[in-house]
């Protein structure tokens, strides 16, 4: 994970030795390597997680944890999940009693032509150095040039297929588990170079601000 959402997400994370859940952590552990050499006790739930404790090869809705933890992080991976409703009532479960639930989320819905050519045009071509790089942006051009249909028809056809939740329908749910401390849009595609050049873009209007990033603690009464 970058830089430029490690410091969202451990500025809105309570001291060390907490204990921090990551939803999503994906093959390569997300952010619990990261937590764990600062002291914290981290734990990655993921059906792709990496093998053998502390992680926990499942999906969040299945996974129990031993007891209740002090946060719960998920990056980029609640616009994925089946019921946002179900998983942040499980969040909300989780957490200790004012405890931190921080996001960083992708607003689906913004994705729009412009956007979607901005980014394009910034695509490296590639190289042994960066084979891998924003590969998911490569596929979509790809396969939009291929498809012969409008950005519109293209991009909304594949998130339907895919089922991606919209960012307002996350921040919809969101507000019905979570009371907000912090909320913000910004950069989401190029947050790997430090998500300069694509928050410059933002501000002059030439896109639009897709990524979200939010710390909350679950609502009382």
């Amino acid at each position: 994970m970058n830089d430029y959402h490690w410091s969202f997400v451990r500025d809105h994370l309570p001291p060390a030795p907490a204990h921090v859940v990551e939803i999503g952590c994906g093959p390569s552990g997300g952010f619990v390597p990261r937590l764990l050499s600062l002291g914290y006790g981290a734990a990655g739930v993921d059906p792709e997680a990496p093998e053998g404790p502390p992680y926990h090869r499942t999906l969040f809705e299945q996974y129990e944890p031993a007891r209740q933890v002090d946060a719960v992080v998920a990056c980029a991976s609640l616009h994925h999940v089946e019921d946002l409703d179900e998983v942040f009532g499980r969040v909300a479960g989780a957490l200790r009693p004012g405890g931190a639930f921080v996001v960083v989320e992708w607003a689906r819905e913004l994705f729009d032509e412009a956007t979607a050519r901005w980014c394009f045009e910034r695509l490296r071509a590639p190289s042994p150095e960066n084979e891998n790089e924003h590969g998911w942006l490569r596929s979509h051009r790809d396969r939009w040039q291929a498809s012969g249909l409008s950005w519109a028809a293209y991009v909304g056809g594949w998130a339907s297929g895919e089922g991606l939740h919209t960012g307002a329908d996350q921040e919809a749910a969101l507000g019905r588990w979570f009371e907000p401390v912090a909320m913000e849009r910004g950069p989401y595609f190029f947050t790997d170079r430090g998500g300069g050049e694509e928050r410059d873009a933002i501000d002059a209007g030439l896109i639009q601000a897709t990524g979200l990033r939010y710390a909350g603690r679950p609502l009382t009464g």
